[in-house]
């Protein structure tokens, strides 16, 4: 008897094969001698439409709601018919006698699976294999140790919760809004608190009011000293104090009262996890959560040089320690040779710090595999992303940089100046970072990946040759062995310093994938023993959304116009301000997300039943509707233009999504929008900005901030008498990508949230 291997994607179902020798190619799967390989093009199947229940949901009424299924049916994904009807085929063979479930080792993935295998009636034995990473000698091991498929049926289960929690609350509530407000409105348990997170930063930057604060400094002979008050404050908001103090302080010299040099070591940043990476990738390249995801995903399945990218742990376990030398050595090419080739050489630490069982749930952090790499074969994205993972990869296995801290504490009149400075005495891990040679995208490798960032990622220390940083605590030249306690400064020169407090700073894409992460700061409730019970199960769920679904849940606010960006800022659009003044609160709450996601590794772990936890879900997405329903808002459009839609003739709404501006229709039934402008990756030949594509067909032209205009023939000709830019095929590539999107619906939110359910009723 043979056994059906199930894969998530074709490209894995290809590796399996191929290391299976599996070389007959059949009818949407790969045949050999003693195993079947298929594959689903992601999910085949998914939760029936609402209309499949009742014809009458194919029209959205307000007297229809809540839908409540029970139970759920499935129905296969239009679009992926074909493969899910050869993989069915497969599954009834009579010479077929086990599947081995071979998807993505994580929730979703399992759902993939279990999906496709109770649509298809399965009745056979279940096997699961479970990789971290799809090279040929993961792939040999994870099949020398198959696990009974049993072991995973409440991953299944919770899998399973979540998509059906989902869907009552999120199409209940999103239908119920759009009904009752006549708009193309919808919410969901981790979008709408998302929202509320960036309104929230957006009230507090609106009504913040600077304050202008002073301080003292002293210098001289290159030293800079910061004034502090008893209580240890460098600054005071009381100008008149500082003043006065000033004064007193004229012609005064200064008392060295100690000067105390300590050796400090700063240990190596911690491994990338999903979330870290994006924030590290969108800070250094502008790259979206989800462009950074894609990039890593082909790194994982089509290069095979790094792990599975979907974790939310930066640690190791120990079963991978054995496997990190042969891992250096398969990166050890083109800049990583020598770091890597050193390491690979020497014996590793016994008991690293990144190494700890106790901190891998699913999977561990993203670090290179053991295939061999060409980096020539790579995208510039692609080796960029690369590049971020091999130097933290190789950072954590070298000692900690060491430096010296000095601190000085000087008194001059009375008061107290101090200066603290760091000297550098061993580079450590930091030389992993330094520009050793090695060229990505025409920039040296080292020095696009030192760690830190904008600040972000708080593993960076900064240094300056030859003198510690500057700042509050004052500046202390490289050179200070010449002094010492008791020593008189004299010539100091004082001066009052001031500054003006800030308001915090508009989320990006990288800051706000750190909200997401750990939302504490966001929650209603923050005393008492309430507020401690909320802020552990954030602590523990990871916060809104998980480490795989962040990325399309920021793409989705894009997508329902419900955010704009400018420059790299994120806003809110007049939609999605009126929205949240719409849903019900209890939608907006941080802590509704982090309870559900508790609850589903409980169920995960086999401590809570599915059915309890399914009965908690259909009583509030009932209430939820309700309140809805009982809602008094108003919806009012306020970006209608006069232009007419060319299928339904009325006025259209003028909406920024990420990238392009769009005309949609204001019926929600009708769903036709056009794109106006979109900003591309061409570069104004002026101040080399990327400029915006407007207009269509052969009166399109790029315009540029800077005022240059160029039609699109006009920009063609130039650049293929450059020599190089875009191509005809890169721009009619790009023109289809526009055409698509521009067929495409509207109110597309929930249907790629909950993988195909159509909740516009239409076919």
């Amino acid at each position: 008897m043979k056994a059906l291997v199930l894969a998530e994607k074709p490209s894995v179902a290809r590796d399996i094969a191929r290391v299976l020798g599996c070389h007959t190619n059949i009818s949407g799967a790969i045949e050999g001698e003693r195993y079947v390989v298929t594959w689903g093009l992601g999910h085949l199947v998914t939760l029936a439409d609402p209309e499949e229940y009742d014809p009458k949901y194919k029209e959205w009424k307000m007297e229809d709601l809540p839908m409540m299924p029970q139970p759920f049916k499935l129905d296969v994904i239009r679009q992926t018919g074909k493969q899910y009807q050869a993989v069915r085929a497969q599954l009834h063979r009579k010479d077929v006698g086990q599947v081995i479930i071979a998807t993505d080792a994580g929730r979703e993935g399992e759902l993939v699976a279990r999906l496709i295998l109770e649509k298809a009636g399965n009745d056979k034995p279940v096997k699961r294999l479970w990789i971290s990473s799809v090279t040929d000698k993961a792939i040999r091991q994870g099949f020398a140790a198959l696990r009974d498929g049993r072991e995973y049926e409440n991953l299944y289960d919770a899998a399973m919760c979540r998509a059906e929690a989902d869907w009552l609350v999120g199409i209940n509530a999103t239908r119920a809004l759009t009904c009752k407000y006549n708009a193309q409105l919808s919410c969901g348990r981790v979008q709408t608190p998302t929202l509320a997170m960036i309104a929230e930063r957006e009230e507090r930057i609106r009504t913040f009011s600077p304050q202008t604060f002073y301080g003292i400094r002293a210098s001289a002979q290159g030293l800079s000293l910061t004034w502090r008050d008893k209580a240890g404050n460098s600054r005071s908001f009381d100008r008149e104090r500082i003043e006065k103090i000033l004064r007193g302080l004229e012609g005064k010299e200064g008392l060295v009262i100690s000067v105390k040099r300590s050796p400090k070591k700063e240990a190596p940043p911690l491994l990338y996890d999903l979330t870290q990476l994006q924030r590290e990738a969108n800070s250094r390249f502008g790259y979206s959560a989800k462009e950074t995801l894609n990039i890593m995903q082909r790194l994982y399945e089509n290069h095979k040089v790094l792990t599975y990218p979907r974790t939310d742990s930066r640690y190791l376990s120990s079963d991978i320690e054995p496997t990190l030398t042969e891992r250096l050595k398969a990166c050890a090419v083109g800049p990583y040779r020598v770091l890597a080739g050193r390491l690979s050489m020497q014996a590793l630490p016994k008991k690293p710090a990144f190494v700890n069982d106790a901190k891998v749930s699913d999977h561990h952090a993203i670090i290179p595999t053991e295939q061999f790499v060409q980096l020539d074969h790579m995208t510039v994205d692609e080796r960029r992303i690369y590049d971020l993972v091999i130097r933290r990869f190789l950072a954590v296995m070298y000692p900690a940089s060491e430096y010296e801290e000095t601190a000085i504490t000087v008194s001059a009149g009375g008061e107290s100046f101090f200066a603290r400075g760091n000297v550098r005495t061993n580079p450590g891990w930091r030389k992993v970072y330094e520009q050793e040679g090695g060229d990505v995208s025409g920039g040296s490798a080292a020095g696009l990946s030192g760690p830190g960032g904008d600040g972000q990622d708080g593993d960076g220390l900064a240094w300056m040759d030859g003198e510690s940083s500057a700042g509050e605590e004052g500046r202390i030249p490289k050179d200070i062995s010449r002094l010492k306690e008791g020593d008189i400064l004299k010539g100091l020169a004082f001066s009052l310093t001031q500054g003006k407090t800030a308001p915090p700073a508009h989320f990006n894409e990288a800051s706000l994938l750190a909200a997401m992460e750990d939302p504490r700061a966001y929650m209603e409730v923050r005393e008492g023993a309430k507020a401690k019970e909320m802020a552990k199960t954030l602590g523990e769920t990871g916060g809104l959304g998980t480490v795989a679904t962040r990325a399309d849940i920021i793409e989705k606010l894009f997508s329902s116009f419900l955010v704009e960006k400018r420059g790299k800022d994120i806003f809110l659009t007049s939609k999605g301000k009126q929205l949240l003044g719409l849903v019900p609160a209890d939608l907006k709450k941080p802590e509704l997300t982090a309870d559900w996601e508790m609850k589903l590794s409980r169920i995960a772990r086999g401590e809570l039943s599915r059915e309890t936890f399914m009965r908690e879900i259909r009583r509030y997405a009932g209430e939820l509707t309700g309140q809805i329903k009982d809602g008094e808002g108003t919806f009012r459009h306020d970006n209608l233009t006069n232009t007419k839609c060319p299928v339904c003739g009325k006025r259209m709404l003028l909406v920024k999504g990420k990238n392009s501006q769009m005309l949609v229709c204001q019926d929600r039934a009708c769903g036709h929008r056009e794109t106006i402008s979109r900003t591309t990756n061409a570069r104004c030949p002026v101040c080399h900005k990327r400029m915006e594509l407007r207009g269509k067909g052969d009166g399109q032209i790029f315009v540029c901030a800077c005022g240059h205009k160029e039609r699109l023939a006009a920009f063609e000709a130039r650049r293929k008498k450059e020599g190089a830019g875009v191509s005809k095929r890169d721009v009619a590539r790009y023109m289809e990508k526009q055409r698509k999107e521009a067929a495409e619906p509207v109110n597309n939110t929930f249907a790629q949230a909950l993988a195909g359910i159509r909740l516009d009723g239409k076919e």
